[in-house]
């Protein structure tokens, strides 16, 4: 793709309020590919980091599944590889196909994408501008702030409700003018629930010409009602997914955006070209089978129900969650917990500026949170 900007890509830019200085910004942007050139995914894993790990240490800091893939999905992957020579851009279109008829939207209201960060980052870029704000809720997921500070457009973080959902009203009065507004649901890093009833106000209410962007990389551990339904009636909101968090694949990259056709059009002007095949055919054959999200939904539920119980013993603060994921009071600047826990061999999670003791956990398997307990134990006293 040329790094040149087109008089009519100049003349929308202008019209969106940015700069002529800005269009250096977007013609890296529009030549960058998979690789877009601000704080990203991977930084962000970076942050729960804590030196070097031990090879058999717990690794319960980054919302990875422990699972991996579905052996279905694991056999497809491993059998296409030696087609990797080759685009086979026909199993992308595969996925699409077979999640949009689970979704109950047509194939044209989803796009492919691999992992859900990327098109996060997308959205941000289309919908937002120095004069069109990003409002997300805090804590939250910080990518979509990252890529607003890029672009130069401003930043709204409202606090959580006392129930730690989204404050959907505050959200919404905060710019009249904003350009995209954010929900993670379940929310990242708390683990907790927005109300569907909430989600529909938000889309009713929010400024005239925004977009709601509903980010559900955590819907399947949870029994949160899917956005795909606003999708399909044509509601000015983007639908989110992955199939790094349920399905095991946080290494293999896939996602997906779900969206009126007008709106996913926003997103190609940086569009990453031919996507993994391994990733795509893994995901497609991870939606077919019935039994895995039912299956999986129900062990997490049962490892982190035992955690919660331990917690509540131990009279340690934490916030109930329908995720894998959760944040407890650790009564002490996180980053100190961090450390402790690691000379255990322990990997947790990292804090957030507005509940700087509280220390984000990933619900791992059976084993692995016998040892988190065994090092809290110890960590705690």
């Amino acid at each position: 793709m040329s790094n040149i900007i087109t008089l009519e890509e100049q003349k929308e830019l202008l019209k969106r309020g940015f700069s002529r200085r800005a269009f250096g910004r977007f013609a890296t942007l529009l030549t960058a590919g998979a690789t877009l050139p601000f704080y990203n995914e991977a930084a962000m894993a970076q942050l729960s980091q804590v030196g070097n790990v031990p090879a058999d240490a717990v690794r319960i800091n980054a919302n990875e599944n422990p699972l991996g893939p579905c052996k279905e999905a694991a056999e497809a992957m491993h059998g296409i590889i030696q087609g990797g020579g080759r685009y086979q851009y026909d199993i992308t279109g595969d996925f699409t196909k077979t999640l949009a008829a689970i979704e109950g939207v047509k194939p044209s209201y989803v796009m492919p994408f691999a992992g859900s960060s990327d098109p996060l980052h997308r959205c941000v870029l289309a919908f937002c501008s120095p004069t069109k704000s990003l409002v997300v809720a805090d804590p939250g997921y910080e990518a979509a702030g990252r890529a607003a500070e890029y672009i130069s457009a401003k930043t709204y973080q409202v606090p959580l409700t006392k129930t730690y959902a989204h404050d959907v009203k505050a959200m919404i009065a905060k710019d009249t003018n904003a350009g995209m507004i954010y929900i993670c649901n379940p929310n990242n890093p708390s683990g907790t629930l927005t109300s569907r009833a909430d989600i529909e106000w938000a889309l009713a209410n929010k400024p005239a010409g925004s977009v709601l962007v509903l980010d559900e990389a955590y819907l399947h551990f949870s029994d949160a009602t899917p956005g795909s339904d606003l999708v399909a009636k044509d509601k000015d909101v983007v639908v989110l997914r992955t199939f790094s968090k349920l399905f095991g694949m946080a290494g293999l990259r896939a996602g997906a955006a779900l969206g009126r056709p007008d709106l996913l059009e926003k997103l190609k002007p940086f569009s990453a070209g031919a996507l993994p095949i391994t990733g795509m055919i893994g995901a497609k054959v991870s939606l077919e089978q019935k039994y895995l999200v039912a299956e999986r939904k129900k062990n997490m539920r049962a490892i982190r129900s035992e955690t919660f119980d331990f917690l509540a013993k131990k009279n340690i603060t934490f916030i109930p969650s329908d995720s894998n994921c959760f944040m407890m009071d650790v009564k002490r600047p996180a980053r100190e917990f961090m450390a402790a826990m690691m000379k255990e061999k322990v990997l947790v999670g990292r804090a957030w500026p507005s509940m700087p003791t509280y220390s984000r956990i990933t619900v791992g398997t059976k084993e692995e949170m016998l040892k988190f307990q065994a090092a809290v134990s110890k960590v705690m006293a």
